[in-house]
């Protein structure tokens, strides 16, 4: 291992080891703690991978260090880092010792500033030692699954060496990590692995093409804020395109990064074969041409034998076509076309006359300018792919394509990289405004707004769309607080529909939807029986009163549902006169709150009436029944909550009820109780 800490960090409780004299930590991983010492019999250093004590809680952990130990020991390469000896320290905890490698690792090297030529033949021995590496590891059924640049050390030597088969994966043995669990560095993960499927070989592939794109450009191929971010880029961002420098490398790593495990190489073997037959640089006609040639037979040969009649008699008929056309022009045939007679010199001149500039011949052949906007459009490109809209200052789309538009409005790509970008601009404002994060989404419109000016975009199809949008998220904002209840919200989206300039007859539209939207105090518009009732920062609307006799009568005669038993507590009484919400045990009119209804009673109740009318009803929280209508109030029965306890073997009841109990009380969910009824509540 390498890369050493500072002092700083040295653990001021070192592991004992027999035979080891251990003097500072050198690194950390999730798992286990990576300390340099040495070796007293040989006197030589060392590195010492030691288990983390809090690791070891975790079976699944202690056997992945077991199985990278084993692993480790069984692969004997030149440019795999090897394995000295495993064992425990004197508290348990397991280790290995393996040769330390003080040259650091390849995210130390930076190739970018050594000459052209230097540069890319040490990326390519570098790439060759580790596909060589990952060659023998794979044909004895093992899968690295975290090749990444700090995994990748070098020696006295400068040789590389893979290091760290920590969360290696043996073909035909269990599978250790748990499942569906991503395991590897995100910068450098193929999109499989990020998603926890099952892996292969072809992983450790996608790793290596990260690594020797990041050895060629100095950067990632992808960049982002957090690990997520990152690994959602490699699943499903297009592959960059390299600078012109590099451009002979593309095809290699297309091939490498491609999202389909399918589409990669096959083996390590394979993608060392393509490396060397990557151009020795950039512009190499023949070398390029070659490739381009052998990868067009490649993909021919593949082809269904119904693939090459359907090619074959295309071929015959376009043939047949311009055959004749040929015959109804006079002097023209297949091999010369009309008017090009004067190509060839005739009889009489000299042969060494020079072709006209007007000869369309000629001007087939003579290559085509390179627009001045070509590097602006490349540059915007790129940036749009990692979402750089508008930001940083120095290096974003909105700038580069504005700069290409001045110099080449003409340019064949820019029309599609202006929608693209006004399209990107609409997106974001969307996402913003369904947020309530209308600081950001005005921001994004004025760019969107005047990019479209400067371009002469203003009434193209995206900017119309971009509208469409911005209309869209406000309608649904405003929905959204129709059903919460929550005026306040929808007045503020319709100022937000002034501010970014909304057609004024639908702001109209938006602000009258506003107003009627009932706030705290008022009646449920549709339903005389409800009120809206603040609780917190929000407003629900709330029964005014409990479910009456004639109320849950009307539901138990439509449903068929039994009377469930009424019993405070057990007596002979009450056995020869069962009680239920029929026959509670004292008079009630049809008005009067049911009683003697259990909790599962309320809750169907609860869910027939949502059947029926089609809104969300549900038992109050204890929180709301504090709030209710008439709360506070000397009401005759309790109230079943939506809350349980002990494992919802209980419900629980709140309120004053006429047996003179107050507060709340956990009972029994499956029967009634003759001081407890029930109320219901409306989310929407």
């Amino acid at each position: 291992m390498s890369n050493p800490m500072p002092d700083s960090d040295i653990d001021a409780a070192m592991p004992e080891i027999s035979g080891y004299r251990l003097s500072r930590v050198i690194g950390h991983g999730g798992m286990s703690t990576v300390y340099l010492g040495e070796q007293a019999s040989l006197e030589r250093e060392v590195a010492i991978k030691v288990m983390l004590p809090e690791a070891l809680a975790d079976e699944v952990s202690r056997r992945r260090f077991e199985n990278e130990a084993r692993t480790i020991a069984r692969l004997e390469h030149p440019h795999i880092v090897g394995i000295f000896e495993i064992g425990r320290t004197r508290d348990g905890l397991p280790y290995y010792a393996m040769p330390f490698l003080a040259h650091g690792h390849l995210g130390q090297r930076d190739f970018t500033q050594d000459g052209l030529d230097n540069a890319h033949a040490r990326v390519r021995a570098i790439l060759y030692s580790l596909l060589t590496a990952l060659d023998y590891a794979h044909q004895r059924g093992v899968v690295h699954r975290d090749v990444k640049a700090e995994n990748v050390l070098f020696d006295e030597a400068e040789r590389p060496l893979l290091a760290d088969f920590g969360i290696a994966l043996r073909r035909f043995g269990p599978r250790v990590t748990t499942a569906g669990m991503a395991v590897g560095s995100t910068a450098y993960m193929a999109p499989e692995q990020a998603r926890g499927e099952e892996v292969d070989a072809r992983a450790d592939l996608y790793s290596v093409g990260v690594l020797a794109w990041e050895m060629l450009t100095g950067q990632l191929p992808y960049m982002a804020g957090d690990a997520l971010s990152m690994a959602v880029m490699h699943a499903q961002d297009p592959i960059p395109r390299l600078p012109r420098s590099l451009r002979h490398w593309q095809r290699f790593l297309d091939k490498a990064l491609a999202k389909s495990p399918a589409q990669r190489y096959r083996s390590a073997r394979q993608m060392r074969e393509a490396l060397d037959r990557v151009p020795r640089r950039s512009g190499q006609p023949l070398v390029m041409a070659r490739e381009k040639l052998r990868y067009g037979i490649e993909q021919v040969r593949r082809w269904p034998k119904t693939a090459w009649l359907i090619v074959v008699l295309a071929i015959a008929a376009a043939t047949g076509l311009v055959l004749r056309q040929a015959e109804q022009v006079p002097g023209s045939s297949f091999f010369r076309a009309p008017g090009a007679s004067r190509d060839l010199p005739q009889p009489g001149e000299p042969t060494g006359m020079a072709v006209t500039a007007t000869d369309p011949g000629t001007q087939m052949l003579r290559p085509l300018p390179i627009s001045p906007a070509e590097r602006w459009v490349v540059a915007a490109e790129q940036q749009l792919r990692q979402q750089n809209l508008t930001a940083p200052a120095d290096a974003n789309a909105y700038d580069s394509l504005v700069a290409a538009w001045k110099v080449d409005p003409g340019h064949p790509r820019l029309a599609a990289d202006i929608g693209q970008l006004l399209d990107a601009l609409g997106a974001q404002a969307d996402r913003n405004l369904r947020a309530g994060n209308d600081r950001r989404a005005r921001d994004y419109l004025q760019h969107a707004t005047q990019f479209a000016a400067q371009t002469r975009q203003g009434d193209s199809a995206s900017m119309a769309k971009l509208r469409a949008g911005v209309v869209s998220a406000l309608d649904d904002r405003i929905g959204d607080a129709e059903k919460k209840f929550n005026r306040a919200s929808a007045l503020a989206a319709v100022e937000t529909a002034r501010e970014l300039g909304v057609a004024p007859t639908t702001i109209a539209g938006f602000a009258t939807r506003a107003q009627r939207i009932p706030t705290a105090g008022d009646k449920l518009p549709g339903d005389e029986h409800m009120r809206l009732v603040r609780v917190g920062d929000k407003v629900i609307a709330a029964a005014a009163a409990d479910v009456s006799r004639a109320d849950y009568a009307r539901f138990a005669f439509a449903t068929g549902r039994p009377a469930a038993l009424c019993r405070e507590r057990t007596s002979l009484l009450r056995l020869l006169a069962p009680r239920s919400w029929k026959e509670p045990g004292f008079a009630q009119s049809a008005a009067h709150p049911v009683v003697c209804v259990s909790w599962s009673d309320a809750a169907a109740y609860a869910n027939w009436i949502a059947q029926r009318s089609g809104h969300h009803y549900r038992l109050p929280t204890d929180a709301e029944a504090r709030v209710l209508p008439n709360a506070g109030a000397a009401t005759p029965v309790a109230t079943w909550l939506e809350e349980c306890t002990a494992g919802c073997r209980q419900r629980l009841s709140t309120g004053r009820s006429w047996r003179g109990t107050s507060g709340t009380r956990p009972l029994d969910p499956s029967r009634g109780y003759d001081d407890v009824g029930f109320r219901l509540v409306r989310d929407q």
